[in-house]
């Protein structure tokens, strides 16, 4: 009956777009425009642990647009972080990235995901304490990212020399993403206080419950991409933006893809 039902949905969507009046839908952009660049070719000794390209993130499944677990970003914001990195690697750390350019179609598959209320397979883990509904009002999901446009990132640190990382097995129990860090799912990561994507205050950078070595280290993180030029955003420890950023106004659509750059 499912089948029959999309069958039948294509048929009218071809018929109706061949009426007169009724414009095709636009085709999705399949190229970068000059001055985006993999982020591995300016600097390999940053890790990746693209979370949109596989199963575990909020969603619970690899998300439109990310074909590749790849770092897409402007030239300008990857070779800034890779400032940022020299300088924790002289302290012994390193960079861990988990987002970076965002396609437009990913935050399209976040809102289609926000409002199916009956799909919470990763509520206990990423937003045990918040209702799905308010995902939007309470600023953790937007119609429009400033990871589309090219100069945002999502990162970590992690200590070096940095220890494996167990694969995530979808369907395993899921803990909350503020629980004390030797519960959490075993990131190799530093303690930030919350895993990445946390859904909850305490993710705010400053939040007070927050306090000792993971406070320590999320104040090290903003620092350290201050001073490369990174602005923070006050209610994700994880999440920064290039000041001065080349595309402040364009949120772009290409795909996360080794051939879609230039």
């Amino acid at each position: 009956m499912k089948r029959r039902v999309l069958v039948f949905a294509a048929v009218v969507a071809g018929l109706l777009a061949g009426l007169p009046g009724v414009a095709p839908a636009a085709p999705r952009p399949s190229r970068a425009p000059a001055g985006f660049v993999n982020l591995t070719d300016v600097d390999p000794t940053i890790l990746r642990d693209i979370r949109y390209r596989g199963f575990h993130n909020f969603v619970g499944r690899p998300v439109d647009g990310y074909r590749e677990p790849l770092c897409v970003l402007t030239r300008p914001a990857a070779e800034a972080l890779s400032r940022v990195q020299a300088g924790l690697r002289a302290r012994g750390y390193t960079l861990k990235v988990y987002d970076c350019y965002r396609p437009q179609r990913a935050v399209d598959h976040f809102a289609a995901w926000a409002a199916d209320l009956d799909d919470e397979l990763t509520k206990r883990e990423f937003y045990p304490e918040v209702e799905k509904t308010r995902l939007f009002e309470d600023g953790y999901l937007a119609r429009r990212s400033g990871h589309s446009r090219g100069s945002t990132v999502d990162l970590t640190i992690v200590r070096l020399p940095a220890r494996p990382q167990p694969p995530y097995v979808p369907g395993q129990p899921l803990v909350p993403c503020f629980a004390p860090v030797w519960q959490r799912f075993p990131d190799n990561t530093v303690d930030m206080g919350t895993g990445y994507d946390c859904f909850d205050p305490r993710s705010n950078t400053l939040d007070p419950r927050i306090s000792g070595r993971a406070l320590a280290n999320r104040l090290m993180l903003r620092d350290a991409m201050a001073a490369a030029g990174f602005n923070d955003y006050d209610l994700e420890w994880w999440h920064f933006t290039l000041a001065g950023e080349p595309y402040p106004d364009t949120y772009f659509d290409f795909p996360v893809a080794r051939r879609a750059l230039p």
